[in-house]
C-alpha cells in the first residue's frame, strides 16, 4: 500500500495533499469531489472520519463533521466510498485522517483489515500520541497500511524520535499550534523546522494547517516535500454543497500549478 505513498512524494517536484471531509455534503456527493481533487492535480487526498469531537479541526472542519452527520454519514460508510475511489482511481494516493474512537470502537485489527480491503493507503489518527502506538499501529503495519504521524511546533528533538518511531508514508508538520484553518505559521519558522526534520529521517515531510491560497502554498513547497490544503477546500464545499465539485477542481488546479512549480520559479 505505500508504494503509491513513496511514488507520489517521488515525482521530483513537491505534492500537493489535499482534504476533504468524508460525507459532506452528504456521502452519495462525496465520490464526485474525490475524483474532482484528482482532476485538478491532488497527489495525495485524505478523507475525513467525521466525528462529534474534532479537537485539533477549526471552525470550518467542524461544520463539515456536523454536515456530513446530519446528512446520515457513518463509518460504515467510509470504506465502501474508498474502495470506489481506489477502483476509479489506482495510482492515487488515500489516506484516512480522523480520531481514535471510529478507528478502533470495532478493535483495531477489524479497522485495518477494512482500511487494506478498500486500498487506504495510511491512516492519520490525531488523538493517539506514539508513546500509544499499540493502540493501532501494529495493526496498520500488519495490513500494509502506513501509520502517517504528526509533528508540531512543540515537538522537539528529545521526543522526535518517538515520532518517527513506526511511522511510515509521510510525515505531517502541523506548523501552528493550534488548530486548522485559523493561521499560518511564519515561513521562516517553517524551514527552521523543515530542516530539522529533513536531517532526523527519510520520510518525506508534508506541511499543513492554515495553508488556504496557492501563494502560501508555492512559498511553503519551495522548501517542503509537500503541501496540505483542508479547510479553504471544506469552505467550497459548505458554499456549493451539492455542487462543489468543479469548485474544488478549479481550486485544486490552481494549487497544484503553485506547488508543483514553486521550485522552478524559485
Amino acid at each position: 500500500m505505500t508504494a503509491r505513498l513513496s511514488a507520489a512524494f517521488a515525482k521530483g517536484r513537491p505534492a500537493l495533499v489535499t482534504f476533504i471531509t468524508c460525507g459532506d455534503p452528504n456521502p452519495a456527493t462525496t465520490p464526485a469531489i474525490l475524483d474532482a481533487l484528482v482532476a485538478g492535480g491532488a497527489d495525495v487526498i485524505e478523507l475525513g472520519m467525521p466525528f462529534t469531537d474534532p479537537m485539533a479541526d477549526g471552525p470550518a472542519i467542524q461544520a463539515a463533521n456536523l454536515r456530513s452527520f446530519a446528512a446520515g454519514t457513518r463509518t460504515a460508510d467510509i470504506m465502501p466510498i474508498a474502495a470506489g475511489f481506489r477502483a476509479r482511481h489506482p495510482e492515487v494516493p488515500l489516506v484516512l485522517m480522523g480520531y481514535a474512537n471510529p478507528m478502533i470502537r470495532r478493535g483495531p485489527a477489524w479497522f485495518a483489515t477494512e482500511a487494506a480491503a478498500a486500498g487506504v493507503d495510511g491512516v492519520i489518527c490525531v488523538d493517539i500520541p506514539p508513546e500509544e502506538d499499540d493502540a493501532l499501529g501494529p495493526a496498520l503495519r500488519a495490513a500494509g497500511v502506513s501509520p502517517i504521524r504528526l509533528a508540531t511546533p512543540t515537538t522537539d528533538t528529545a521526543r522526535l524520535p518517538a515520532v518517527l518511531e513506526g511511522s511510515s508514508g509521510f510525515l505531517y508538520y502541523v506548523s501552528v499550534a493550534g488548530i486548522t484553518g485559523k493561521q499560518q505559521a511564519a515561513l521562516g519558522s517553517i524551514e527552521e523546522v523543515l530542516g530539522r526534520l529533513k536531517a532526523a529521517t527519510d520520510l518525506p515531510v508534508a506541511v499543513g494547517f492554515g495553508v488556504r491560497t496557492p501563494e502560501q502554498a508555492s512559498a511553503i513547497a519551495r522548501h517542503a516535500d509537500g503541501v496540505v490544503v483542508g479547510s479553504a477546500l471544506v469552505d467550497l464545499v459548505a458554499r456549493y454543497g451539492d455542487n462543489a465539485a468543479e469548485h474544488v477542481r478549479a481550486a485544486t488546479a490552481a494549487l497544484a500549478e503553485a506547488v508543483h512549480s514553486a521550485r522552478a520559479t524559485a
